[in-house]
């Protein structure tokens, strides 16, 4: 494995990420200088949603996308919140709004309830903000239920789907992401991955950087369709590209 390359290639890949509780807006600031690096830009910061604007005026239009969370992140049935979270978050100028799955109702066998909502908040982004959505596979556990939950978030209208939302006893997995990848392999339209919760170093993005390039394609993987959620994985790419 050429290292530097496969850490070139997260670069460009990563959701530079901080939701921690205790986030405050210097944080906020000190993430939004962490985004270029060497002439290579991560894909997005992802922060809190109070933090959008803030984000907004710190990247200046830098290529640095912008992305907050929605319903997160427990994932509740309560519809009307996660649209109003999801409409703020885009008033304020997000890109992208990552919307927990209600997983704790699907799994409960209230699949249309979960549908409703991310199809609600997909509604909410418009036309020019991306919906991704939050399987929560560490407690969806089977590849069949991951799969179907995959199915409902991208027929409700999700842009991504995402494995977790880092908060629950076991986060990001290959074997979820080989799961998600499947389905969207069999889908009919554009959609992305995103793998989250856990990913710390050069060796476990390259895991399911392998996983997607076996499974889409070698050339399927960008910015556009695939993204690492992780706020500590960027020192180690660091390491391997000569940054700082």
């Amino acid at each position: 494995m050429d290292k530097r390359a496969v850490a070139l290639r997260t670069l460009g890949l990563l959701d530079l990420t901080n939701l921690n509780d205790d986030c405050v807006e210097r944080d906020v600031i000190d993430l939004c200088a962490r985004t270029v690096h060497d002439g290579v830009n991560v894909a997005a910061v992802c922060v809190w949603s109070p933090f959008v604007a803030l984000s907004r005026d710190e990247l200046d239009d830098n290529g640095v996308r912008v992305a907050t969370v929605a319903n997160f992140p427990h994932g509740s049935t309560d519809l009307k919140r996660a649209v109003a979270e999801t409409r703020k978050s885009v008033a304020d100028g997000a890109h992208e709004v990552d919307v927990v799955l209600p997983y704790v109702a699907w799994l409960a066998g209230d699949r249309e309830t979960a549908k409703n909502l991310v199809a609600a908040c997909k509604a909410a982004c418009g036309a020019n903000t991306h919906l991704k959505v939050i399987l929560e596979t560490g407690e969806l556990k089977s590849r069949e239920n991951i799969m179907e939950a995959a199915r409902d978030a991208i027929a409700a209208g999700a842009d991504f789907i995402k494995t977790s939302t880092g908060k629950v006893a076991v986060s990001a997995t290959i074997e979820a992401a080989k799961a998600m990848l499947a389905v969207i392999r069999e889908t009919d339209r554009p959609v992305g991955f995103k793998a989250a919760g856990g990913i710390r170093t050069l060796e476990d993005a390259a895991a399911y950087l392998l996983a997607a390039d076996k499974i889409m394609g070698t050339d399927w993987v960008s910015p556009e369709t695939f993204r690492f959620g992780a706020s500590g994985l960027l020192d180690d790419l660091l390491v391997y590209t000569g940054g700082a």
